[in-house]
């Protein structure tokens, strides 16, 4: 005898994690930034879930959103389903990988993709003892090969062998949505203080294009970089990692080609241990490419 009831939609936890994200976030936008999807696909991801149980989750309340009735009677139910799918994972690994695993971490990933990485290697492999470097990735290669990273994740030019590529990276000029800083002339730029790609990319774009320009702020950090943008003083050359708020992508300046964003592992470095890192790394950056 079956005791399913095949007239009745299957949920899958996807969508209650979904919906916990932009629930905690009271935000479509924001909540797509923390699962790392398109806010058109998170958007979906809630219709479907609505779809299914017939009711509504959410509830328009100003700019944002908020947790109609019935989906304050979900939001435990959807707690308890995630924690209860999680604990059974980490049961099944208690037994899993040990040992010591340093790895640089892009901080051009954004809060939500660092914990992300870090939460996934945790709650997996709790027995790794795990120590994060978070930084631009310009200096970690040479860490990696120089054994004070075990492993990076680092954005390139071009891929050598042995590298996993998690995804390509549009460069794209950024301003904030004001556009105070797009309109002004010359173009005030804000750029990386440190010899990078980034940097030297972003002033041959402008000077092979007669773009007349003018730097005005240089910064160590992308924060610094996206300091200077939120605030209208300048524009700057970024990878399109997420949207940010206050931030919008600026057309009609020089295209800069795509860049890579690959994971790389020292020498000797366990393999299981390896996977696991390439694992948690593929939970954030899609699409997923091998070579």
């Amino acid at each position: 005898m079956s005791f399913v009831n095949e007239s009745m939609l299957p949920l899958d936890s996807d969508l209650l994690r979904t919906f916990l994200a932009v629930a905690a976030a009271g935000s479509v936008t924001v909540g797509a930034r923390r699962v790392l999807r398109s806010q058109s696909a998170v958007s979906l991801q809630i219709k479907r879930l609505e779809e299914i149980l017939g009711r509504r989750v959410f509830e328009r309340r100003g700019r944002g959103i908020a947790l109609s009735a019935y989906g304050g009677t979900l939001l435990p139910v959807a707690q308890r389903v995630v924690g209860l799918l999680d604990g059974a994972v980490a049961d099944a690994r208690a037994e899993g990988l040990r040992g010591r695993l340093r790895i640089g971490v892009p901080e051009e990933v954004g809060e939500d993709g660092l914990a992300t990485i870090v939460s996934h290697i945790a709650r997996e492999h709790p027995d790794i003892d795990l120590t994060v470097r978070c930084g631009i990735s310009s200096g970690f290669p040479d860490a990696v090969a120089g054994g004070d990273l075990d492993a990076a994740i680092c954005d390139v030019e071009a891929v050598e062998p042995g590298w996993s590529v998690l995804r390509p990276v549009a460069r794209v000029w950024i301003a904030a949505t004001a556009r105070v800083a797009a309109d002004r002339e010359p173009l005030p730029v804000a750029l990386f203080d440190r010899a990078c790609a980034w940097r030297d990319l972003a002033l041959e774009a402008l000077n092979a294009a007669g773009r007349d320009y003018r730097i005005v702020y240089t910064s160590e950090s992308v924060a610094g970089i996206l300091a200077a943008v939120r605030s209208g003083l300048a524009v700057a050359l970024m990878g399109e990692f997420g949207r940010e708020q206050g931030i919008m992508r600026l057309d009609g300046l020089p295209v800069v080609p795509d860049s890579q964003l690959v994971l790389m592992c020292r020498p000797g470095l366990d393999p299981e241990v390896g996977a696991a890192l390439e694992a948690a790394a593929r939970t954030v950056f899609q699409p997923t490419v091998r070579r």
